[in-house]
């Protein structure tokens, strides 16, 4: 609930935008003005619907007031007389995209109890019960996020906004897709609470029936960037009566003067008449209702105390690891699909090498054969690395890049709360795994409780590093499958050059071989030939002289050297596994490229 009053203002709005032309060395593009000397004014517990066909300029207008627009702006924005900048924004208002994505395998309720606030406990339960009342969402509180409609789905974004009590609630075209009476049900839903909580809303309609209008305490229509009026919708009808454009009786008179504010393309004439008419009507409008003066300054240079503050960092991080354990353990398909990933996948996997490999003995064949187990073992356990990060992390980068723009929390604190999460499951699955491959390893006569160990740690960073490879791709990548490429292309390099088994580690040229030193392979490679051949003797049949290749010959050849690094190799194994996800954390603290943004938006 608002405790005061607030006030929403922008005078003068001017924004410039790049237009991609299309060319790929053309630099940014040509600049458009969509923005002229538009103004607007929201109270508290008031709807303003903005209005205007495709091209209007709305998204624009909301991305200006929200400072998420590309480009340059010029006016102001003000908050009860104060300039409105970014983290005040964030901090006291919400924005509610098209996009509706949610953490799989969560219900309804978890997802708003686990939205960053700063509210906690008791009273945070109570928003969340007061939030799903005010929606109408009680009745599917504990209903899975993929389980809803398309309509549950917008009230709930609406939700995770409306739990951190804004005081303007700003919303992009809430009722497009949605049929007749969930629009009616979702725009009556949005008077009701800003009615009942104090809040301002501001949202942007293309096509509005006129079982809406009620609803609607101010309305503002844009064409081609500029304001054909602004103001009460009862004043609305009163204005375009008097400079001669009546709404005719049982006319809709949202549609009626949005059609009177819409460019006519259906002809050149037609294009030319309305466009004239147009001009005159924003010409009219500005004339007849004059702004003060304000000066034309960067939009949100101004600073005023913020009064509700943001969760900490470390309140975030509980949070959201608490949402990956929910969703993790979450009964269903969702949470049994990453229970799979996480704990079974990678064991799984090395069974089907058990079966494959468990008859090669000691003898000549065999030494070779075992030489292919280790490649199977190293791209095996990358392969499954990259099928669960492509398959889990893509739905909490989404929620990321949402919940980054609303200054919730950085990369670094989401990449931090996602591995202490992946991080022991990987390490469980990966004992697991190294249980099931320790037979195919294990010499009888030599038991060497160290060959555990070494498995357990190629298989860990293996698993670690392509999970980390992938992260730092999807930092850029919208696609999954781009992103499994990327690393998969990176990774079969690194088996290729420092493998040891698909060539000779010795064989390579001196420039090749010092590079090899600087990738995981070589190293995770060089433990699992010292696990598989270290202390072993060839069982050749006694005929024609046969001289047994033993395993430090073997040793020799594949790695250039016929004596185990052990400490070397472990070390360095798991210094690239934690030195990657220290870098990715690095990455994701850097401010998001312009591109980026652009990719990532719904």
């Amino acid at each position: 609930m608002i405790g005061s009053d607030y006030v929403l203002e922008a005078h003068n709005i001017y924004h410039t935008t790049e237009v991609d032309t299309g060319g790929c060395f053309n630099g940014g593009g040509q600049s458009a003005l969509v923005l002229k000397g538009v103004h607007l004014t929201v109270h508290s517990g008031e709807v303003m619907a903005i209005l205007g066909s495709k091209g209007s300029g709305k998204r624009a207008l909301l991305d200006v007031i929200a400072r998420r627009s590309d480009g340059s702006s010029r006016g102001q924005v003000l908050l009860n007389g104060a300039p409105l900048t970014k983290s005040l924004f964030q901090q006291r208002c919400g924005y509610v995209t098209h996009a509706c994505d949610f953490i799989p395998g969560l219900t309804v309720s978890q997802t708003l109890h686990y939205t960053p606030t700063i509210l906690g406990g008791y009273l945070k339960s109570s928003k969340v019960r007061q939030v799903l009342a005010d929606l109408a969402l009680s009745q599917v509180s504990h209903k899975k996020v993929e389980n809803l409609n398309i309509s549950e789905k917008r009230r709930l974004a609406i939700g995770i906004q409306l739990v951190r009590d804004p005081v303007m609630l700003l919303l992009d075209e809430p009722t497009q897709g949605l049929d007749p009476l969930s629009a009616y049900l979702l725009i009556s839903i949005l008077s009701n609470s800003a009615k009942k909580t104090g809040c301002g809303i501001l949202l942007s309609l293309e096509k509005p029936r006129s079982d809406v209008f009620p609803f609607l305490d101010r309305a503002l229509f844009l064409c081609l960037g500029g304001a054909v009026y602004s103001g009460g919708t009862r004043a609305m009808l009163e204005y375009f009566h008097g400079i001669g454009f009546p709404c005719p009786q049982l006319e809709n008179p949202l549609m009626y003067y949005l059609c009177l504010s819409t460019v006519d393309r259906r002809s050149r004439d037609r294009f030319l008449e309305s466009s004239q008419q147009i001009e005159a009507l924003v010409e009219r409008f500005a004339r007849e209702t004059p702004i003060p003066e304000a000066p034309i300054n960067p939009i949100g240079s101004g600073k005023i105390p913020l009064a509700y503050g943001k969760p900490g960092e470390l309140k975030v991080w509980g949070i959201l690891y608490l949402r990956l354990l929910a969703a993790t353990f979450s009964c269903g398909y969702a949470g049994m699909k990453a229970l799979f990933l996480r704990l079974l996948a990678l064991p799984a996997t090395m069974g089907l090498l058990w079966l494959f490999y468990g008859q090669t003995g000691d003898d000549a064949h065999g030494f070779f054969s075992k030489g292919g187990l280790i490649l199977s073992v190293l791209a095996l356990s990358y392969g499954v690395g990259i099928w669960a990060t492509i398959s889990l992390f893509p739905p909490w980068r989404k929620r990321f890049c949402q919940e980054y723009a609303e200054g919730l929390y950085t990369g670094a604190t989401m990449l931090i709360a996602y591995n202490t999460v992946s991080i022991p499951f990987s390490f469980i699955s990966s004992a697991v795994a190294a249980c099931v491959l320790y037979p195919l390893v294990l010499d009888p006569s030599n038991p060497d409780g160290m060959t555990f160990t070494y498995l357990l740690v190629a298989l860990w960073t293996s698993f670690m590093l392509a999970e980390q490879l992938c992260v730092m791709f999807l930092l850029v990548m919208k696609s999954q499958l781009n992103a499994a490429i990327a690393t998969s292309y990176i990774l079969i390099v690194c088996l290729t050059l420092a493998s040891g088994t698909i060539r000779s580690t010795k064989g390579l040229p001196g420039w090749l071989q010092e590079n090899a030193k600087g990738v995981h392979t070589k190293y995770a490679s060089s433990l699992l030939h010292t696990a598989t051949f270290l202390g072993r003797k060839m069982n050749c049949p006694p005929a024609n002289g046969i001289v047994c290749p033993q395993p430090a010959d073997f040793l020799m050849e594949r790695l250039g050297r016929p004596n185990p690094q052990e400490t070397t190799d472990i070390a360095a194994s798991i210094a690239f596994a934690l030195g990657l996800c220290a870098f990715n954390m690095l990455l994701y603290l850097l401010p998001m490229p312009r591109f980026v943004r652009r990719k990532f938006r719904e």
